[in-house]
């Protein structure tokens, strides 16, 4: 694995309490999580980010989701000043690109045509979690951005280091942007539909914002599923048995296969996260007659809802919009978060109230020619990406106020 080392600015050195004007970071990779302390990592993650935990993180790995057979080798990086952990990034050494919805098969191909090797390739990212946040980490009382420009600035190294064609930042932030693009990192953009809480006391507060066809559409769906007895019965991570993981993993398995995908998340995943992050794992059943038919995972931090997965046994008409967006709002409203985001693509979500927002990435290609080609189709793309933005806002199912 990787190990090098950088000059520290002088600035970090002083939030470092170092004085010493030969102090040096030492970047390194970890072939696991358990190689790294958890509550020095912990440490670092934001406190509304419960996937960039240590705990989330190691269950992809213990569970087997994550590994070099299956396409995700781990070499996650920490940022040491001294003894001090300063900084990291989750990082794996990818083989394909499946799991990370960023797409970039074209650029494979192109590659494969030219007669150039496109994987591996090195990924920093959270796998098969398509939610934005900080992937350049550091520890709250080091100097933010010393920290950020440190790792990206290695992260060419590393991955030269690790015989890897390129570097692909995805979900990131507009501070982890500015440094990486300051590195030579090309910026790419892409959107998901997040649903944001304006204060609302109850649902039908929320339905009042909308244009009437909309909310008399919401609420013939959520009547159907009534129609049909059934019963929505959310449960924590600490409230969940053996029954409902099984449950839960024939629900995921089973939505898999109908898209033909292939299942990485097992059931010792989900148990592993729900015994080690039990406030932030929420499931939610559907039941009908005592048994249980559909359910959606859902991972909550401190003002966020993040959906996840979701998966039925039997086919019930509006059944996924009740699971995955009407019952998510009304349970973000309940408990005062301040968003909720249903995961990636989903136009069909816009008229049930989620909004389209902007999500970033950073690519860094160690061909030149092809890093310049990314650069100059990335421009082009958000050109286009604004423009469809526009029209998606244009058409919101909120009242439209005159002036």
């Amino acid at each position: 694995m990787a190990d090098i080392k950088k000059p520290v600015k002088s600035d970090a050195k002083k939030e470092a309490g170092g004085n010493d004007k030969g102090l040096e970071a030492r970047i390194t990779t970890h072939a696991a999580m358990d190689q790294i302390p958890r509550s020095q990592w912990n440490a670092l993650v934001p406190e509304d980010a419960p996937s960039l935990r240590h705990e989330f993180l190691e269950a992809l790995e213990h569970s087997g989701s994550c590994t070099t057979t299956t396409g995700w080798t781990p070499c996650h990086i920490t940022v040491h000043i001294g003894d001090t952990l300063v900084g990291g990034a989750p990082c794996y050494l990818k083989h394909h690109s499946y799991g990370e919805f960023i797409f970039d098969w074209a650029w494979a191909n192109a590659y494969q045509r030219a007669g150039l090797k496109y994987y591996p390739k090195l990924l920093v990212a959270v796998p098969f979690t398509p939610v934005s946040g900080n992937r350049l980490l550091h520890h709250p009382e080091f100097e933010n951005a010393s920290t950020h420009s440190i790792i990206a600035g290695a992260l060419p190294q590393i991955a030269t280091q690790l015989g890897a064609s390129s570097v692909h930042c995805l979900f990131c932030t507009d501070s982890d942007l500015s440094q990486l693009t300051a590195n030579g990192f090309v910026r790419r953009e892409s959107h998901q539909f997040h649903w944001r809480n304006d204060g609302y006391h109850d649902f039908d507060d929320f339905l009042q914002k909308l244009s009437s066809k909309k909310r008399k559409n919401i609420l013939r769906e959520r009547r159907r599923v009534r129609e049909q007895e059934i019963t929505l019965h959310w449960l924590q991570g600490n409230q969940l048995n053996s029954s409902h993981l099984d449950f839960l993993t024939a629900c995921y398995t089973n939505t898999i296969a109908e898209h033909g995908s292939y299942a990485y998340l097992s059931r010792e995943f989900f148990a592993q996260l729900a015994r080690e992050l039990p406030d932030s794992v929420q499931l939610l059943r559907a039941t009908r007659n005592g048994q249980d038919i559909a359910c959606a995972f859902f991972i909550r931090g401190k003002t966020a809802l993040f959906g996840r997965y979701w998966g039925a046994l039997e086919q019930v008409p509006d059944l996924h919009f009740e699971v995955c967006y009407y019952a998510p709002i009304e349970y973000c409203i309940k408990h005062g978060l301040s968003r909720f985001e249903a995961g990636a693509q989903g136009e069909h979500k816009l008229s049930r109230g989620l909004t389209p927002e902007i999500t970033l990435s950073a690519h860094w290609l160690a061909h030149q020619g092809f890093h310049d080609a990314i650069g100059r189709y990335t421009i082009e793309e958000s050109s286009q990406l604004a423009e469809y933005t526009g029209v998606l806002h244009a058409h919101t199912p909120f009242r439209k106020h005159n002036p």
